[in-house]
C-alpha cells in the first residue's frame, strides 16, 4: 500500500520523545503527507517529507522535528514518493498562501463567451510552450504524419536511441500532451494549474502496445464463460451482450479513449494500485478538489459485465411483459400489487413469496426487481441473484446463465477492487469519476455506478457516472438516474461527454442485427447533450427553491465543444445557477482546447483539466490516440492556432521571448 495511503486516515500526530503536537493549518498538510501515528510502526519517514514538514512548521510557529524517526519494527515503506511534499512544491504552496489574503475575494477575471482573448487562453504559458503547442499542432494538421504516427515513433526510437528520442518527445508531443512520467514530476503542472484556476482530473495513461491480433485473443477468452455462454449466436442471448471476434479489438475506430483487455487477475490487482496511486497523487497535489477517473474493465472480466448488462435488458423485457411498455422498471412505477396481479394464481407459491419480498419498492412504486444493494458486498452470488418467476408456472427461472464457482469469486473480486477505490477516494475527500464504456457493458457499469453512489454518496458526490450523450436513450436514463438519487436519498453525480465509440457501435450493431443504439447526427448528439444537460440544471434549480441542498445533483460537462460550454454558461444564467453554487463544472483535455478551460477557470467557473501522466516509452499509444483526435477536429485546432500565433506574435513583439507565468487564482 502506497506510502500516502497508508497514513493519510489517520488524525493523531505522536512525536519523538512522548511530545505531542497540536496544529491549526498544519492538519491539513499532516493528513496529506502522513505524519501521523502509523509512521512509528512503519519505518523511516522520508527525507522529502520532514523537509516540507519542518518548514510549514516553521511558517506557522512551531519547532521543527529535526531528525525524527528512527525505524522502528523494521517494516520498511513501498512507496516513499509523495506528490506534493518537496520542498519546492511547498514554498510554491507557501506562497500562493501569502499572495491570497483570505479577507479578500479571489481573482476573477472577466468571461469573453466567445473564447477568443488569447491573453486570457495562455498567461498560463511561457512562450516556449506556446511554440511548442502550435508545433504539435502543425504537425497534427498533417495527415501522413498522423496515419502513420505510430510507425513514425517506433522508427524514431530506434534511429535516435533511447536517451535522445526522449527528448524529443518531452519537446514535442509528450510535454504537450501529457504532465510528466510520475506522482512527483507532474507537481510544477499541477500547481501551475491550480495558480490560475484549473483543477486536475488525474489518470496515469500507461497503455498495453498490443496487436489486433493479441487483443482479439485477449477479449474471447475473457469474455466467454467457461461454460460456453456469451458467445454470438447462443439461441437464448441477445446478441448485442455477446463477442463477437470481429469486434474483439475494442479499440476499433475509437480514438479518444483508452482500452484495457483482461490478462488475469493479477493484472487487476495491479490496476487497482495504479487508481490508489493516482488517489494519492490527487489528494496530495489539489488539496481535496481533484478527481481520478477509472474504468471497470480495467478492474475484472468483462464477460461478468456482458452477463449482467445482458440480466438487466432481460430484466426490463419481463418488466415490459407486465407495464406494456420498455424503458427501466423505475419508470413504469407499477407497485407490489401490480406485479402480484400480474403473476395471478402462482403469486401464492412459496418461492414467488419470497422473490416478491426481495422487490425493492417506496411509496412510488418497484425500483428494482432486484435487491441490487447486494450486488456491490463482496459476498454477492450472481447466479441465484437473478431469478424471476415465471407467469404461467410459477416456477424461478434463472436470467444469468449458471456462473461457475471460480468465475463467481472473479465478480467479487472486482466488487472489492472497486469498493476499496471508492472508499479510499471517500476517506481521502477526492471523487471517482467512472468512465463510461461500450453499450454492451454499459449496462451493468451503470447499474453498480449507481449502487456505489447510493453507498458512498450520502454527504457529498464522490462517485459520478458518465453518460454519453450519442445514445439515443442517455436523455431517459439520466432521467432515470435522477429519479432513483431523489427516491433513495444520495447524491448524483455525472459527467455528459458526447461519446467515444460511436462508429464501432454502428458498425457492430450492422453487422450482429440489432438496433444502432446511436443518434443519427452530430446535430442529433448535440440536441441529446443540451436536452440532457438542460433536465439536470432545471432540477437543480429546484432544490435550490425548495432550500435543499443544490449539491444533491453535480454535473460536469466535459466538452471540447465551444458552443456547448456555452450553452452551459448561458443556460445557468438563465436558470439562476451561479459557479458559486458549485454544482456544474466544465472539463477538458491537456493540451487541447486551453482557450476554453483557463477563461473559465479565472472567470471563477469550476474547470478542470484531464492530466494523463506515465514514463514516455509506456504512453506512446495515448498520444497516437491524441493525434488522431486532433486531426478529426481541424476546426478546433484551426482556432487554436490563430490564437496561439496571435499571442506569441504579441509577446515576440513586447520582448517576453521569456515570458514568467505567475498566477494568482483560487479554484472555486
Amino acid at each position: 500500500m502506497a506510502f500516502l495511503r497508508t497514513v493519510s486516515r489517520c488524525s493523531a500526530l505522536n512525536v519523538v520523545g512522548g511530545r505531542s503536537l497540536t496544529y491549526s493549518r498544519s492538519e491539513q498538510f499532516l493528513r496529506q503527507y502522513g505524519m501521523l501515528a502509523a509512521a512509528g510502526a512503519r519505518g523511516t519517514l522520508p527525507s522529502a517529507v520532514l523537509a516540507a514538514l519542518n518548514q510549514r512548521l516553521a511558517l506557522e510557529g512551531h519547532p521543527g522535528f529535526g531528525s525524527v524517526a528512527a525505524p522502528v519494527g523494521g517494516r520498511r515503506w513501498r512507496s516513499t514518493s509523495v506528490a506534493a511534499a518537496s520542498p519546492a512544491g511547498m514554498r510554491a504552496t507557501a506562497a500562493q498562501q501569502q499572495d491570497h489574503d483570505p479577507s479578500s475575494p479571489p481573482a476573477r477575471d472577466p468571461l469573453d463567451v466567445s473564447f477568443n482573448d488569447p491573453n486570457a487562453a495562455f498567461k498560463s504559458k511561457t512562450t516556449f510552450e506556446l511554440i511548442r503547442a502550435y508545433l504539435v499542432y502543425v504537425l497534427c494538421s498533417s495527415e501522413f504524419l498522423v496515419e502513420n504516427n505510430m510507425k513514425l515513433m517506433k522508427i524514431a526510437q530506434t534511429v535516435l536511441g533511447e536517451k535522445l528520442f526522449t527528448l524529443l518527445m518531452k519537446y514535442t508531443f509528450y510535454g504537450h500532451f501529457v504532465a510528466g512520467e510520475d506522482q512527483v514530476k507532474i507537481v510544477p503542472t499541477l500547481e501551475r494549474l491550480r495558480s490560475f484556476g484549473v483543477k486536475p482530473i488525474l489518470d496515469y495513461s500507461v497503455e498495453e502496445d498490443l496487436s489486433q491480433e493479441e487483443a482479439e485473443k485477449r477479449e474471447v477468452e475473457a469474455s466467454v464463460s467457461s461454460t460456453g455462454t456469451n458467445l454470438s449466436g447462443d439461441a437464448d442471448s441477445l446478441p448485442q451482450y455477446s463477442v463477437d471476434k470481429t469486434f474483439a479489438d475494442r479499440r476499433y475506430k475509437v480514438q479518444s479513449a483508452r482500452t484495457y483487455f483482461y490478462l488475469n487477475e493479477a493484472t487487476c490487482e495491479r490496476n487497482m494500485e495504479t487508481f490508489l496511486e493516482c488517489l494519492d497523487a490527487v489528494k496530495g497535489a489539489t488539496f481535496g478538489t481533484g478527481i481520478t477517473a477509472i474504468k471497470l474493465t480495467a478492474l475484472g472480466r468483462p464477460q461478468l459485465l456482458l452477463q449482467v448488462s445482458e440480466v438487466i435488458m432481460q430484466a426490463r423485457k419481463y418488466m415490459m411483459d407486465l407495464a406494456g411498455g420498455t424503458g427501466n422498471i423505475l419508470t413504469h412505477h407499477k407497485t407490489i400489487k401490480d406485479l402480484e396481479r400480474y403473476l395471478g394464481n402462482v403469486a401464492d407459491k412459496k418461492e414467488v413469496k419470497e422473490f416478491l419480498t426481495k422487490v425493492t419498492s417506496d411509496n412510488d412504486g418497484i425500483l428494482h426487481l432486484f435487491p441490487w444493494s447486494g450486488i456491490i458486498n463482496e459476498d454477492c452470488q450472481l447466479s441465484e441473484s437473478f431469478r424471476v418467476p415465471d407467469p404461467v408456472t410459477g416456477q424461478m427461472r434463472r436470467l444469468i446463465s449458471k456462473i461457475p464457482p471460480k468465475e463467481e469469486e472473479m465478480f467479487r473480486n472486482m466488487i472489492r477492487r472497486l469498493n476499496t477505490i471508492v472508499k479510499t477516494a471517500q476517506d481521502l475527500d477526492v471523487r471517482i469519476m467512472i468512465d463510461a464504456e461500450q453499450t454492451y457493458f454499459q449496462p451493468a457499469i451503470s447499474r453498480i455506478t449507481l449502487e456505489m453512489m447510493r453507498k458512498y454518496n450520502t454527504e457529498k458526490a464522490i462517485v459520478f457516472n458518465t453518460y454519453q450523450c450519442y445514445l439515443k436513450d442517455t436523455y431517459k436514463e439520466v432521467c432515470t438516474d435522477l429519479e432513483q438519487a431523489k427516491r433513495q436519498n444520495f447524491y448524483f453525480g455525472a459527467k455528459l461527454v458526447r461519446g467515444a465509440y460511436i462508429e464501432q457501435e454502428r458498425a457492430r450493431a450492422a453487422a450482429l442485427g440489432y438496433e444502432d443504439p446511436t443518434n443519427p447526427s452530430f446535430e442529433a448528439t448535440t440536441e441529446m447533450y443540451h436536452k440532457t444537460l438542460t433536465e439536470c440544471l432545471r432540477r437543480i434549480r429546484i432544490l435550490k427553491d425548495a432550500n435543499i441542498d443544490p449539491k444533491k445533483i453535480a454535473i460536469m460537462v466535459a466538452s471540447h465543444n465551444e458552443d456547448t460550454v456555452r450553452f452551459a454558461i448561458e443556460k445557468m444564467q438563465e436558470i439562476g445557477i451561479h459557479p458559486e453554487d458549485k454544482v456544474i463544472c466544465f472539463g477538458q483535455l491537456l493540451g487541447m482546447c486551453d482557450y476554453i478551460t483557463f477563461p473559465l477557470g479565472q472567470a471563477g467557473y469550476s474547470a478542470y483539466k484531464y492530466i494523463p501522466y506515465g514514463p514516455v516509452n509506456e504512453v506512446l499509444p495515448y498520444l497516437s490516440r491524441r493525434a488522431q483526435e486532433n486531426k478529426g477536429v481541424l476546426q478546433k485546432i484551426k482556432k487554436e492556432k490563430r490564437l496561439l500565433l496571435s499571442e506569441i506574435t504579441k509577446r515576440l513583439a513586447k520582448g517576453q521571448l521569456f515570458y514568467t507565468p505567475k498566477g494568482k487564482y483560487v479554484p472555486i
